[in-house]
């Protein structure tokens, strides 16, 4: 079952803005099987709650409970379940379990406003649970608490500490059995048969970063549950490396990036004590896999959809980073990616290293020295770093863009997005040769180039010099998984080298 276990109505909490009756029917509108009262220092008598239950015309698979939230002298606020009478603010916890030993006690948001309690409160006697979600923790905290359950493994609870309509019914606990009254659900905390109501799911991160998809409220399908990425970094370098990801993509937020067809995960907070960051899940299938899936005409809206977001990125000529990292970076990059092909041995070593030291001279000639023309560039632009996602699941014609995974972003030139994004598109779809053909990657240049129609007079051809830059990237992760010798390699290397073959001609032109 899952219930509401914190709740305060205006009828007997002075704090609340809403009644017993609107409170009750939101849980039910919400698809939550029951509700806790839990007013400051307060009791609901049980006729007052049959006749509540009367007035809702509750349904029979839903129940109203009473408990009470007391202002302790020893351990602040506490939700107290089980007991047969009010109690008086300033009561210390110690006496409320001598009074009412068949009591179950939770200690209500203890990370609120900052604070962080320690494994002893976390594990103390006289508490049969820790509310470790709550509407009046900030979400770092809320996820502090989740962090120190997974940790510690004690009891925990969710309660919304509903003062107002507005967020009923965000942060319900569930229990493993049934429960018809409050002796049960007693029963039920005391045993530890209970926790949030919250799905937490694994994603593909990295050595350094893990990557969690959490989900969070009631299940009403109208209303959806908060979805959450929450990423934990090993250590504080690439913890500071994901908080200047926040930075970047919060200044998109503010420049008309959090909603509308063009958009960005929207940066929650940073726990650099616990080498945490969050920000909000986006909804969506990778473009990749909406390009597979879409017909013809639905590719090309997909591919110049996409192009259309890079170009009002790039229009904005934002400069969040440093302007000297990009030439600074590049050569250790290149260094890495060929390092791996003599480690290896790779007979294609000799051929790949005269591709990056080309590159390489090309971006010295071009960009060394010339901050002028760099701005903001998302840095690893491709069809796995795009979500398309849909206001309206009944609409399929209106989608939004968005784009994920800023931790390549730098002050870059123009075309090192285009160019990225073409290599990676023709590499990802390569067994779709469908795709390519109604959709060509020169759609998606043609359609930047709509948008952002300010672009240096040489912009083609250094699109076709980023195009063999990514090559270099593709063929070292192909190398990396054991792919070194395959034809996709052989291919991506052929790629680059005609790409090169296309930036001599038009520069001698």
């Amino acid at each position: 079952m899952i219930i509401e276990l914190h709740s305060h109505t205006a009828e007997h909490s002075s704090c609340s803005l809403v009644s017993a009756v609107d409170l009750v029917r939101n849980c039910i509108n919400k698809d939550l099987q029951g509700l806790v009262l839990t007013d400051h220092h307060y009791l609901w008598p049980p006729q007052a709650l049959a006749d509540l239950m009367k007035q809702c015309a509750v349904p029979n698979h839903f129940i109203v409970l009473s408990g009470q939230e007391v202002r302790t002298s020893d351990f602040g606020d506490v939700l107290v379940y089980g007991a047969d009478a009010t109690i008086e603010e300033g009561t210390p916890v110690y006496e409320i379990v001598r009074r009412y030993p068949e009591a179950a006690v939770v200690l209500a948001h203890p990370y609120r406003n900052g604070k962080n309690p320690d494994r002893q409160l976390l594990a103390h006697r006289v508490f049969h649970a820790i509310e470790i979600f709550n509407a009046n923790q900030t979400i770092l905290e809320n996820i502090r608490g989740l962090k120190d359950w997974h940790r510690y493994r004690f009891t925990a609870t969710g309660g919304t500490d509903i003062h107002a309509l507005n967020y009923c019914g965000t942060y319900p606990t569930v229990f493993d059995h049934p429960i018809d009254s409050i002796q049960a659900l007693v029963h039920e905390i005391r045993m530890g048969r209970c926790r949030p109501y919250l799905s937490e799911i694994p994603h593909s991160g990295t050595s350094n970063i893990q990557v969690t998809e959490l989900r969070v409220g009631s299940p009403c399908q109208n209303g959806g549950r908060d979805k959450l990425i929450v990423k934990s970094h090993q250590d504080r370098d690439h913890w500071q490396s994901g908080e200047r990801t926040h930075r970047i993509m919060k200044a998109l937020a503010e420049h008309g990036f959090h909603d509308g067809p063009f958009r960005v995960p929207i940066p929650l907070g940073g726990d650099e004590r616990d080498l945490l960051l969050v920000e909000e899940g986006v909804e969506g299938l990778l473009l990749s896999d909406k390009l597979i899936q879409g017909g013809e005409d639905g590719a090309k809206d997909l591919i110049k959809s996409a192009a259309r977001w890079l170009a009002e990125m790039h229009r904005l000529c934002l400069k969040v980073t440093p302007p000297d990292e990009f030439l600074a970076f590049e050569p250790v990059r290149l260094k890495r990616y060929l390092a791996l092909l003599y480690k290896t041995g790779n007979r294609h070593t000799k051929r790949i290293q005269q591709i990056a030291d080309t590159v390489s001279a090309y971006e010295d000639k071009w960009f060394a020295g010339r901050a002028d023309h760099l701005i903001q560039g998302h840095g690893d632009f491709h069809p796995k770093n795009i979500l398309i996602g849909h206001e309206n699941a009944a609409d399929a014609a209106r989608f939004f863009v968005a784009a994920i995974d800023f931790y390549s972003s730098y002050q870059l030139p123009q075309a090192y997005d285009v160019g990225t994004f073409v290599a990676q598109y023709e590499n990802q779809l390569r067994l779709y040769p469908d795709v390519l053909h109604h959709a060509p990657p020169q759609l998606f240049v043609e359609s930047y180039l709509s948008v952002c129609d300010r672009v240096p007079a040489d912009f083609r051809a250094q699109v076709e010099l980023f195009k063999a830059r990514t090559a270099l990237s593709i063929i070292h992760y192909l190398v990396k998984v054991g792919m070194g010798e395959s034809n996709d390699l052989w291919q991506v290397m052929l790629s680059a080298e005609k790409a090169l073959i296309k930036v001599k001609a038009e520069e001698t032109q």
